[in-house]
C-alpha cells in the first residue's frame, strides 16, 4: 500500500487557542484578582493604567475587546488598543495586531501590514509570530515567496518550543525544500512536536520509523506513534495502524483490530481507508463476509474518486451478483479508473465487448456526468 504523508501546515497560528494562552500569561496576578472580582466590564485599574501609556495594560484592554470578554466584542477597539502597545514595542500586541490585519477584523485586511507586525514581535521572540511570518514566506503572504526564510523563521519558532513550527521545519527537512534534505534531522524535529501532542507530527514520524527514513526501521516505535495520533483521530494514522494490524508489523497480527481502525477512518470520510474495509468486507478479514456492506463501502470511497474502489465496484456491477447487473455503470467505474489502474482499463474493455452501442453511450454520458459533478465538488 502507497503510504500517504501528511501536507505542510499552512495554517496561521490565530486567535483561537492562542488568545487563551496569552491571555492567561500576560495578567499580572494583581489585575487577575481585581479581574476576577469585578467579573462584568472593564477592570479601571487596566483603564487606567492604559490610558497612562503602559503598555502591557494597553495590550490587555485590546484582548479584552478582541475577546469579548465581559464587554461586547468590538475589533475596532481591539485594533487601537494593540496599536497604541505596539508603537510601545510590546511583542504580543505586535503579533495580535498582525492577525487583525491579517483577518481583516477591525482593519482593513492587508497582508503586508500584517506581515510588518509579524516581522516586529518575531524580531523579538514571539514564537507564534516567528511561526507565522513563516507562513507569509512560504505562501507569499505580503512578501515575496521565499521557502528559504520560511525556513529559518520555522527554525526560530521551532527552537522556541512551538510544535506546528516544529513539524513545519521536518517537513522541509524531510523533503529538502528551501533547505539541505536531512532525514536525521526531520525525525529530531518530528519528535520533538510529536513529543508535545501534535497528531500529524506523531504520524509523520510513525511513518519514518516505520520506512526506516532518516535512521533504522523500528516497527513497535512506529505502532506506538501511529497509535497516538490515531486516538487524537487522524485518519492517515488510523490507515496506518490499521495495516500495521492487518500484516503483524511491530504489533500482533490481527484483523480484528486492524479492521476497527480503518472504520474508524472511514467513518471520517477516508477514501483510502473505505475502499480497504470495503474489501475486507469482500473477504471477510475482521469482519464477515458481507458484500453488500462492502458494496456501501466501496460506493462511498469510489464517490470520492478512489481509484480501486472504483475497479471493485464496475466488477460488482458488471458480475451482477450483489447489485443488478449494469453494464453502463460498469462501463462507467471502469472508465473512470482506467488512465491510473491498469486493471480497470483492462475491464473495461471486457465489459465494452458484452455491451450495445446504446449502453456504451449511456457508459460515457454517464463518466462525463460523474467527472463534471466530481470537478464542482472539488472547486467548491
Amino acid at each position: 500500500m502507497k503510504r500517504h504523508r501528511k501536507q505542510l501546515a499552512r495554517t496561521l497560528v490565530l486567535a483561537s487557542a492562542m488568545i487563551a494562552a496569552a491571555a492567561t500569561f500576560l495578567f499580572p496576578s494583581s489585575l487577575q484578582a481585581q479581574t476576577q472580582a469585578q467579573p462584568k466590564g472593564i477592570d479601571p485599574v487596566i483603564l487606567a493604567t492604559a490610558n497612562a501609556g503602559d503598555a502591557n495594560s494597553q495590550f490587555l484592554l485590546g484582548l479584552i475587546f478582541d475577546l469579548g470578554q465581559d464587554v461586547p466584542q468590538d475589533y475596532k477597539q481591539a485594533a487601537t488598543w494593540y496599536l497604541k502597545a505596539a508603537e510601545q514595542g510590546n511583542a504580543k500586541a505586535e503579533y495580535y495586531l498582525g492577525l487583525l490585519y491579517q483577518e481583516g477584523h477591525g482593519v482593513p485586511k492587508n497582508d503586508s501590514i500584517a506581515t510588518e507586525w509579524y516581522r516586529k514581535a518575531a524580531e523579538q521572540g514571539d514564537k507564534e509570530a516567528e511561526f507565522n511570518l513563516g507562513i507569509a514566506f512560504a505562501n507569499g503572504d505580503g512578501v515575496s515567496k521565499d521557502i528559504s526564510q520560511a525556513a529559518i523563521w520555522y527554525r526560530e519558532s521551532a527552537q522556541h518550543g512551538l510544535a506546528l513550527a516544529q513539524y513545519n521545519l521536518a517537513f522541509l527537512l524531510e523533503h529538502g525544500d528551501g533547505v539541505p534534505k536531512d532525514l536525521g534531522q526531520a525525525v529530531v524535529w518530528y519528535r520533538k512536536a510529536a513529543e508535545q501532542g501534535l497528531a500529524i507530527a506523531q504520524c509523520n514520524l510513525g511513518l519514518m520509523l516505520r520506512n526506516g527514513e532518516g535512521g533504522q526501521i523500528d516497527s513497535e516505535q512506529a505502532a506506538k506513534w501511529f497509535r497516538k495520533a490515531a486516538d487524537q483521530g487522524d485518519e492517515l494514522a488510523q490507515i496506518n495502524l490499521g495495516e500495521q494490524y492487518g500484516l503483524g508489523e511491530g504489533v500482533p497480527k490481527d484483523y480484528l483490530e486492524a479492521s476497527s481502525w480503518y472504520r474508524k477512518a472511514a467513518e471520517r470520510g477516508s477514501a483510502l481507508a473505505q475502499s480497504i474495509l470495503g474489501l475486507m468486507y469482500i473477504k471477510g478479514k475482521g469482519v464477515p463476509e458481507d458484500c453488500r456492506e462492502a458494496f456501501k463501502w466501496l460506493s462511498k470511497a469510489a464517490d470520492q474518486g478512489n481509484n480501486e474502489a472504483m475497479f471493485n465496484l464496475a466488477a460488482m456491477y458488471a458480475n451482477g451478483k450483489v447489485v443488478k447487473q449494469d453494464l453502463s455503470e460498469a462501463y462507467m467505474w471502469s472508465n473512470l479508473a482506467a488512465p491510473h489502474f491498469e486493471q480497470a482499463k483492462s475491464l473495461r474493455d471486457q465489459i465494452e465487448v458484452l455491451m450495445d452501442p446504446k449502453e456504451i453511450g449511456k457508459g460515457q454520458r454517464l463518466t462525463r456526468e460523474w467527472m463534471e459533478k466530481h470537478k464542482q465538488k472539488e472547486s467548491n
